[in-house]
């Protein structure tokens, strides 16, 4: 879809830099795009302003101890839209989604065991009266998705101005521990969700400590992988298309094959293995439904051990990624 105030070329390329780094300053990234650093700060706020993108903090949930997990939820058909509402207003939940002629929700949730699902929201759920069916799939590996958006697809940068935004940004240092927050990581982390590039000096305000403990606390989340940050942007003035959820079996032994094959497709913005009876998850964006079905019945077609497919065209969006996590 084009609409009249599309993103320009320097928008564009800004949203990739930011996408590469979230809190590069004004003046590293209008050194990589070759502007000012007011042409910069100019772009952002109008971007900011109109509400067309924003930053935000995110947390991985593996390196929390936390599990993540798409929850499919079939209601009645005059409740979906009530339903994915009460969802979204939830703190736990993120990326509400209402699909499938407009009686199943697709959302992410996360619960505080690895191996329990036992949050609120898939407790109640069930019980609700409009609730038809509910089911929940754990994330267990994520091919495409988190710090690897759609945006880093789609050539904005070239290959040098990539390499000095990664260059300059915090190394990610994994371990196999578990990072365990406090409370100022808490607040820190839920201040972030709401903007992603909020200053160091207003962090320190909103939560009491000086800047340099926050500026050295958000160093240290980032550098253990716990926090990371996400582009949020209206995909329609990006002509992207629509997305598509997709459900697909494979045969365990292809599914690392057949998902690193899916997380490489253009059109592919998410891709995970997950439990249930579809091991493989996705999300696709197509212009068209003609191209969506030349994507099915091709490339996705062809995916190693592919013994079943089942999608699902987006109808509305309810809610984004930036969940405001209640971490205990």
């Amino acid at each position: 879809m084009v609409v009249s105030d599309a993103f320009t070329a320097g928008e564009r390329q800004l949203l990739q830099a930011l996408q590469i780094d979230g809190r590069a300053p004004f003046r590293v990234l209008a050194e990589v795009l070759g502007v000012s650093d007011q042409t910069v700060a100019r772009r952002w706020a109008r971007l900011r302003e109109s509400g067309r993108a924003r930053v935000v903090g995110l947390t991985a949930p593996l390196r929390l101890g936390r599990a993540s997990w798409m929850v499919r939820v079939r209601t009645h058909p005059d409740a979906a839209l009530d339903v994915a509402t009460a969802i979204a207003r939830r703190e736990d939940t993120s990326w509400v989604h209402i699909t499938s002629g407009g009686t199943e929700i697709v959302c992410s949730t996360q619960t505080d065991r690895v191996l329990g699902a036992d949050s609120l929201l898939l407790g109640v759920l069930p019980r609700s009266r409009r609730v038809v069916e509910v089911t929940a799939h754990q994330l267990l590996h994520v091919f495409h998705g988190g710090t690897d958006s759609p945006l880093l697809k789609w050539g904005a940068l070239d290959e040098a101005q990539v390499a000095a935004l990664v260059a300059q940004r915090p190394p990610v240092e994994v371990t196999d521990d578990v990072v365990v927050l406090d409370d100022l990581d808490r607040a820190l982390v839920r201040l972030l969700a709401v903007d992603g590039r909020a200053r160091v000096e207003d962090l320190s305000a909103h939560t009491g400590v000086p800047a340099s403990t926050v500026r050295r606390r958000l160093d240290a989340l980032r550098r253990s992988g716990a926090l990371y940050f996400d582009v949020e942007f209206d995909s329609r003035r990006f002509d992207t298309g629509a997305p598509t959820l997709v459900w697909a079996k494979v045969a365990p032994r292809d599914l690392d094959a057949a998902g690193e094959g899916l997380a490489e497709l253009p059109a592919t913005a998410f891709a995970a293995a997950v439990t249930g009876p579809s091991n493989l998850y996705a999300v696709l964006t197509t212009q068209t439904s003609a191209e969506l079905y030349r994507l099915l019945s091709g490339p996705v077609a062809e995916l190693p051990g592919l013994t079943g497919l089942e999608s699902s065209p987006v109808l509305r969006n309810v809610k984004a990624g930036a969940p405001l996590l209640t971490m205990r």
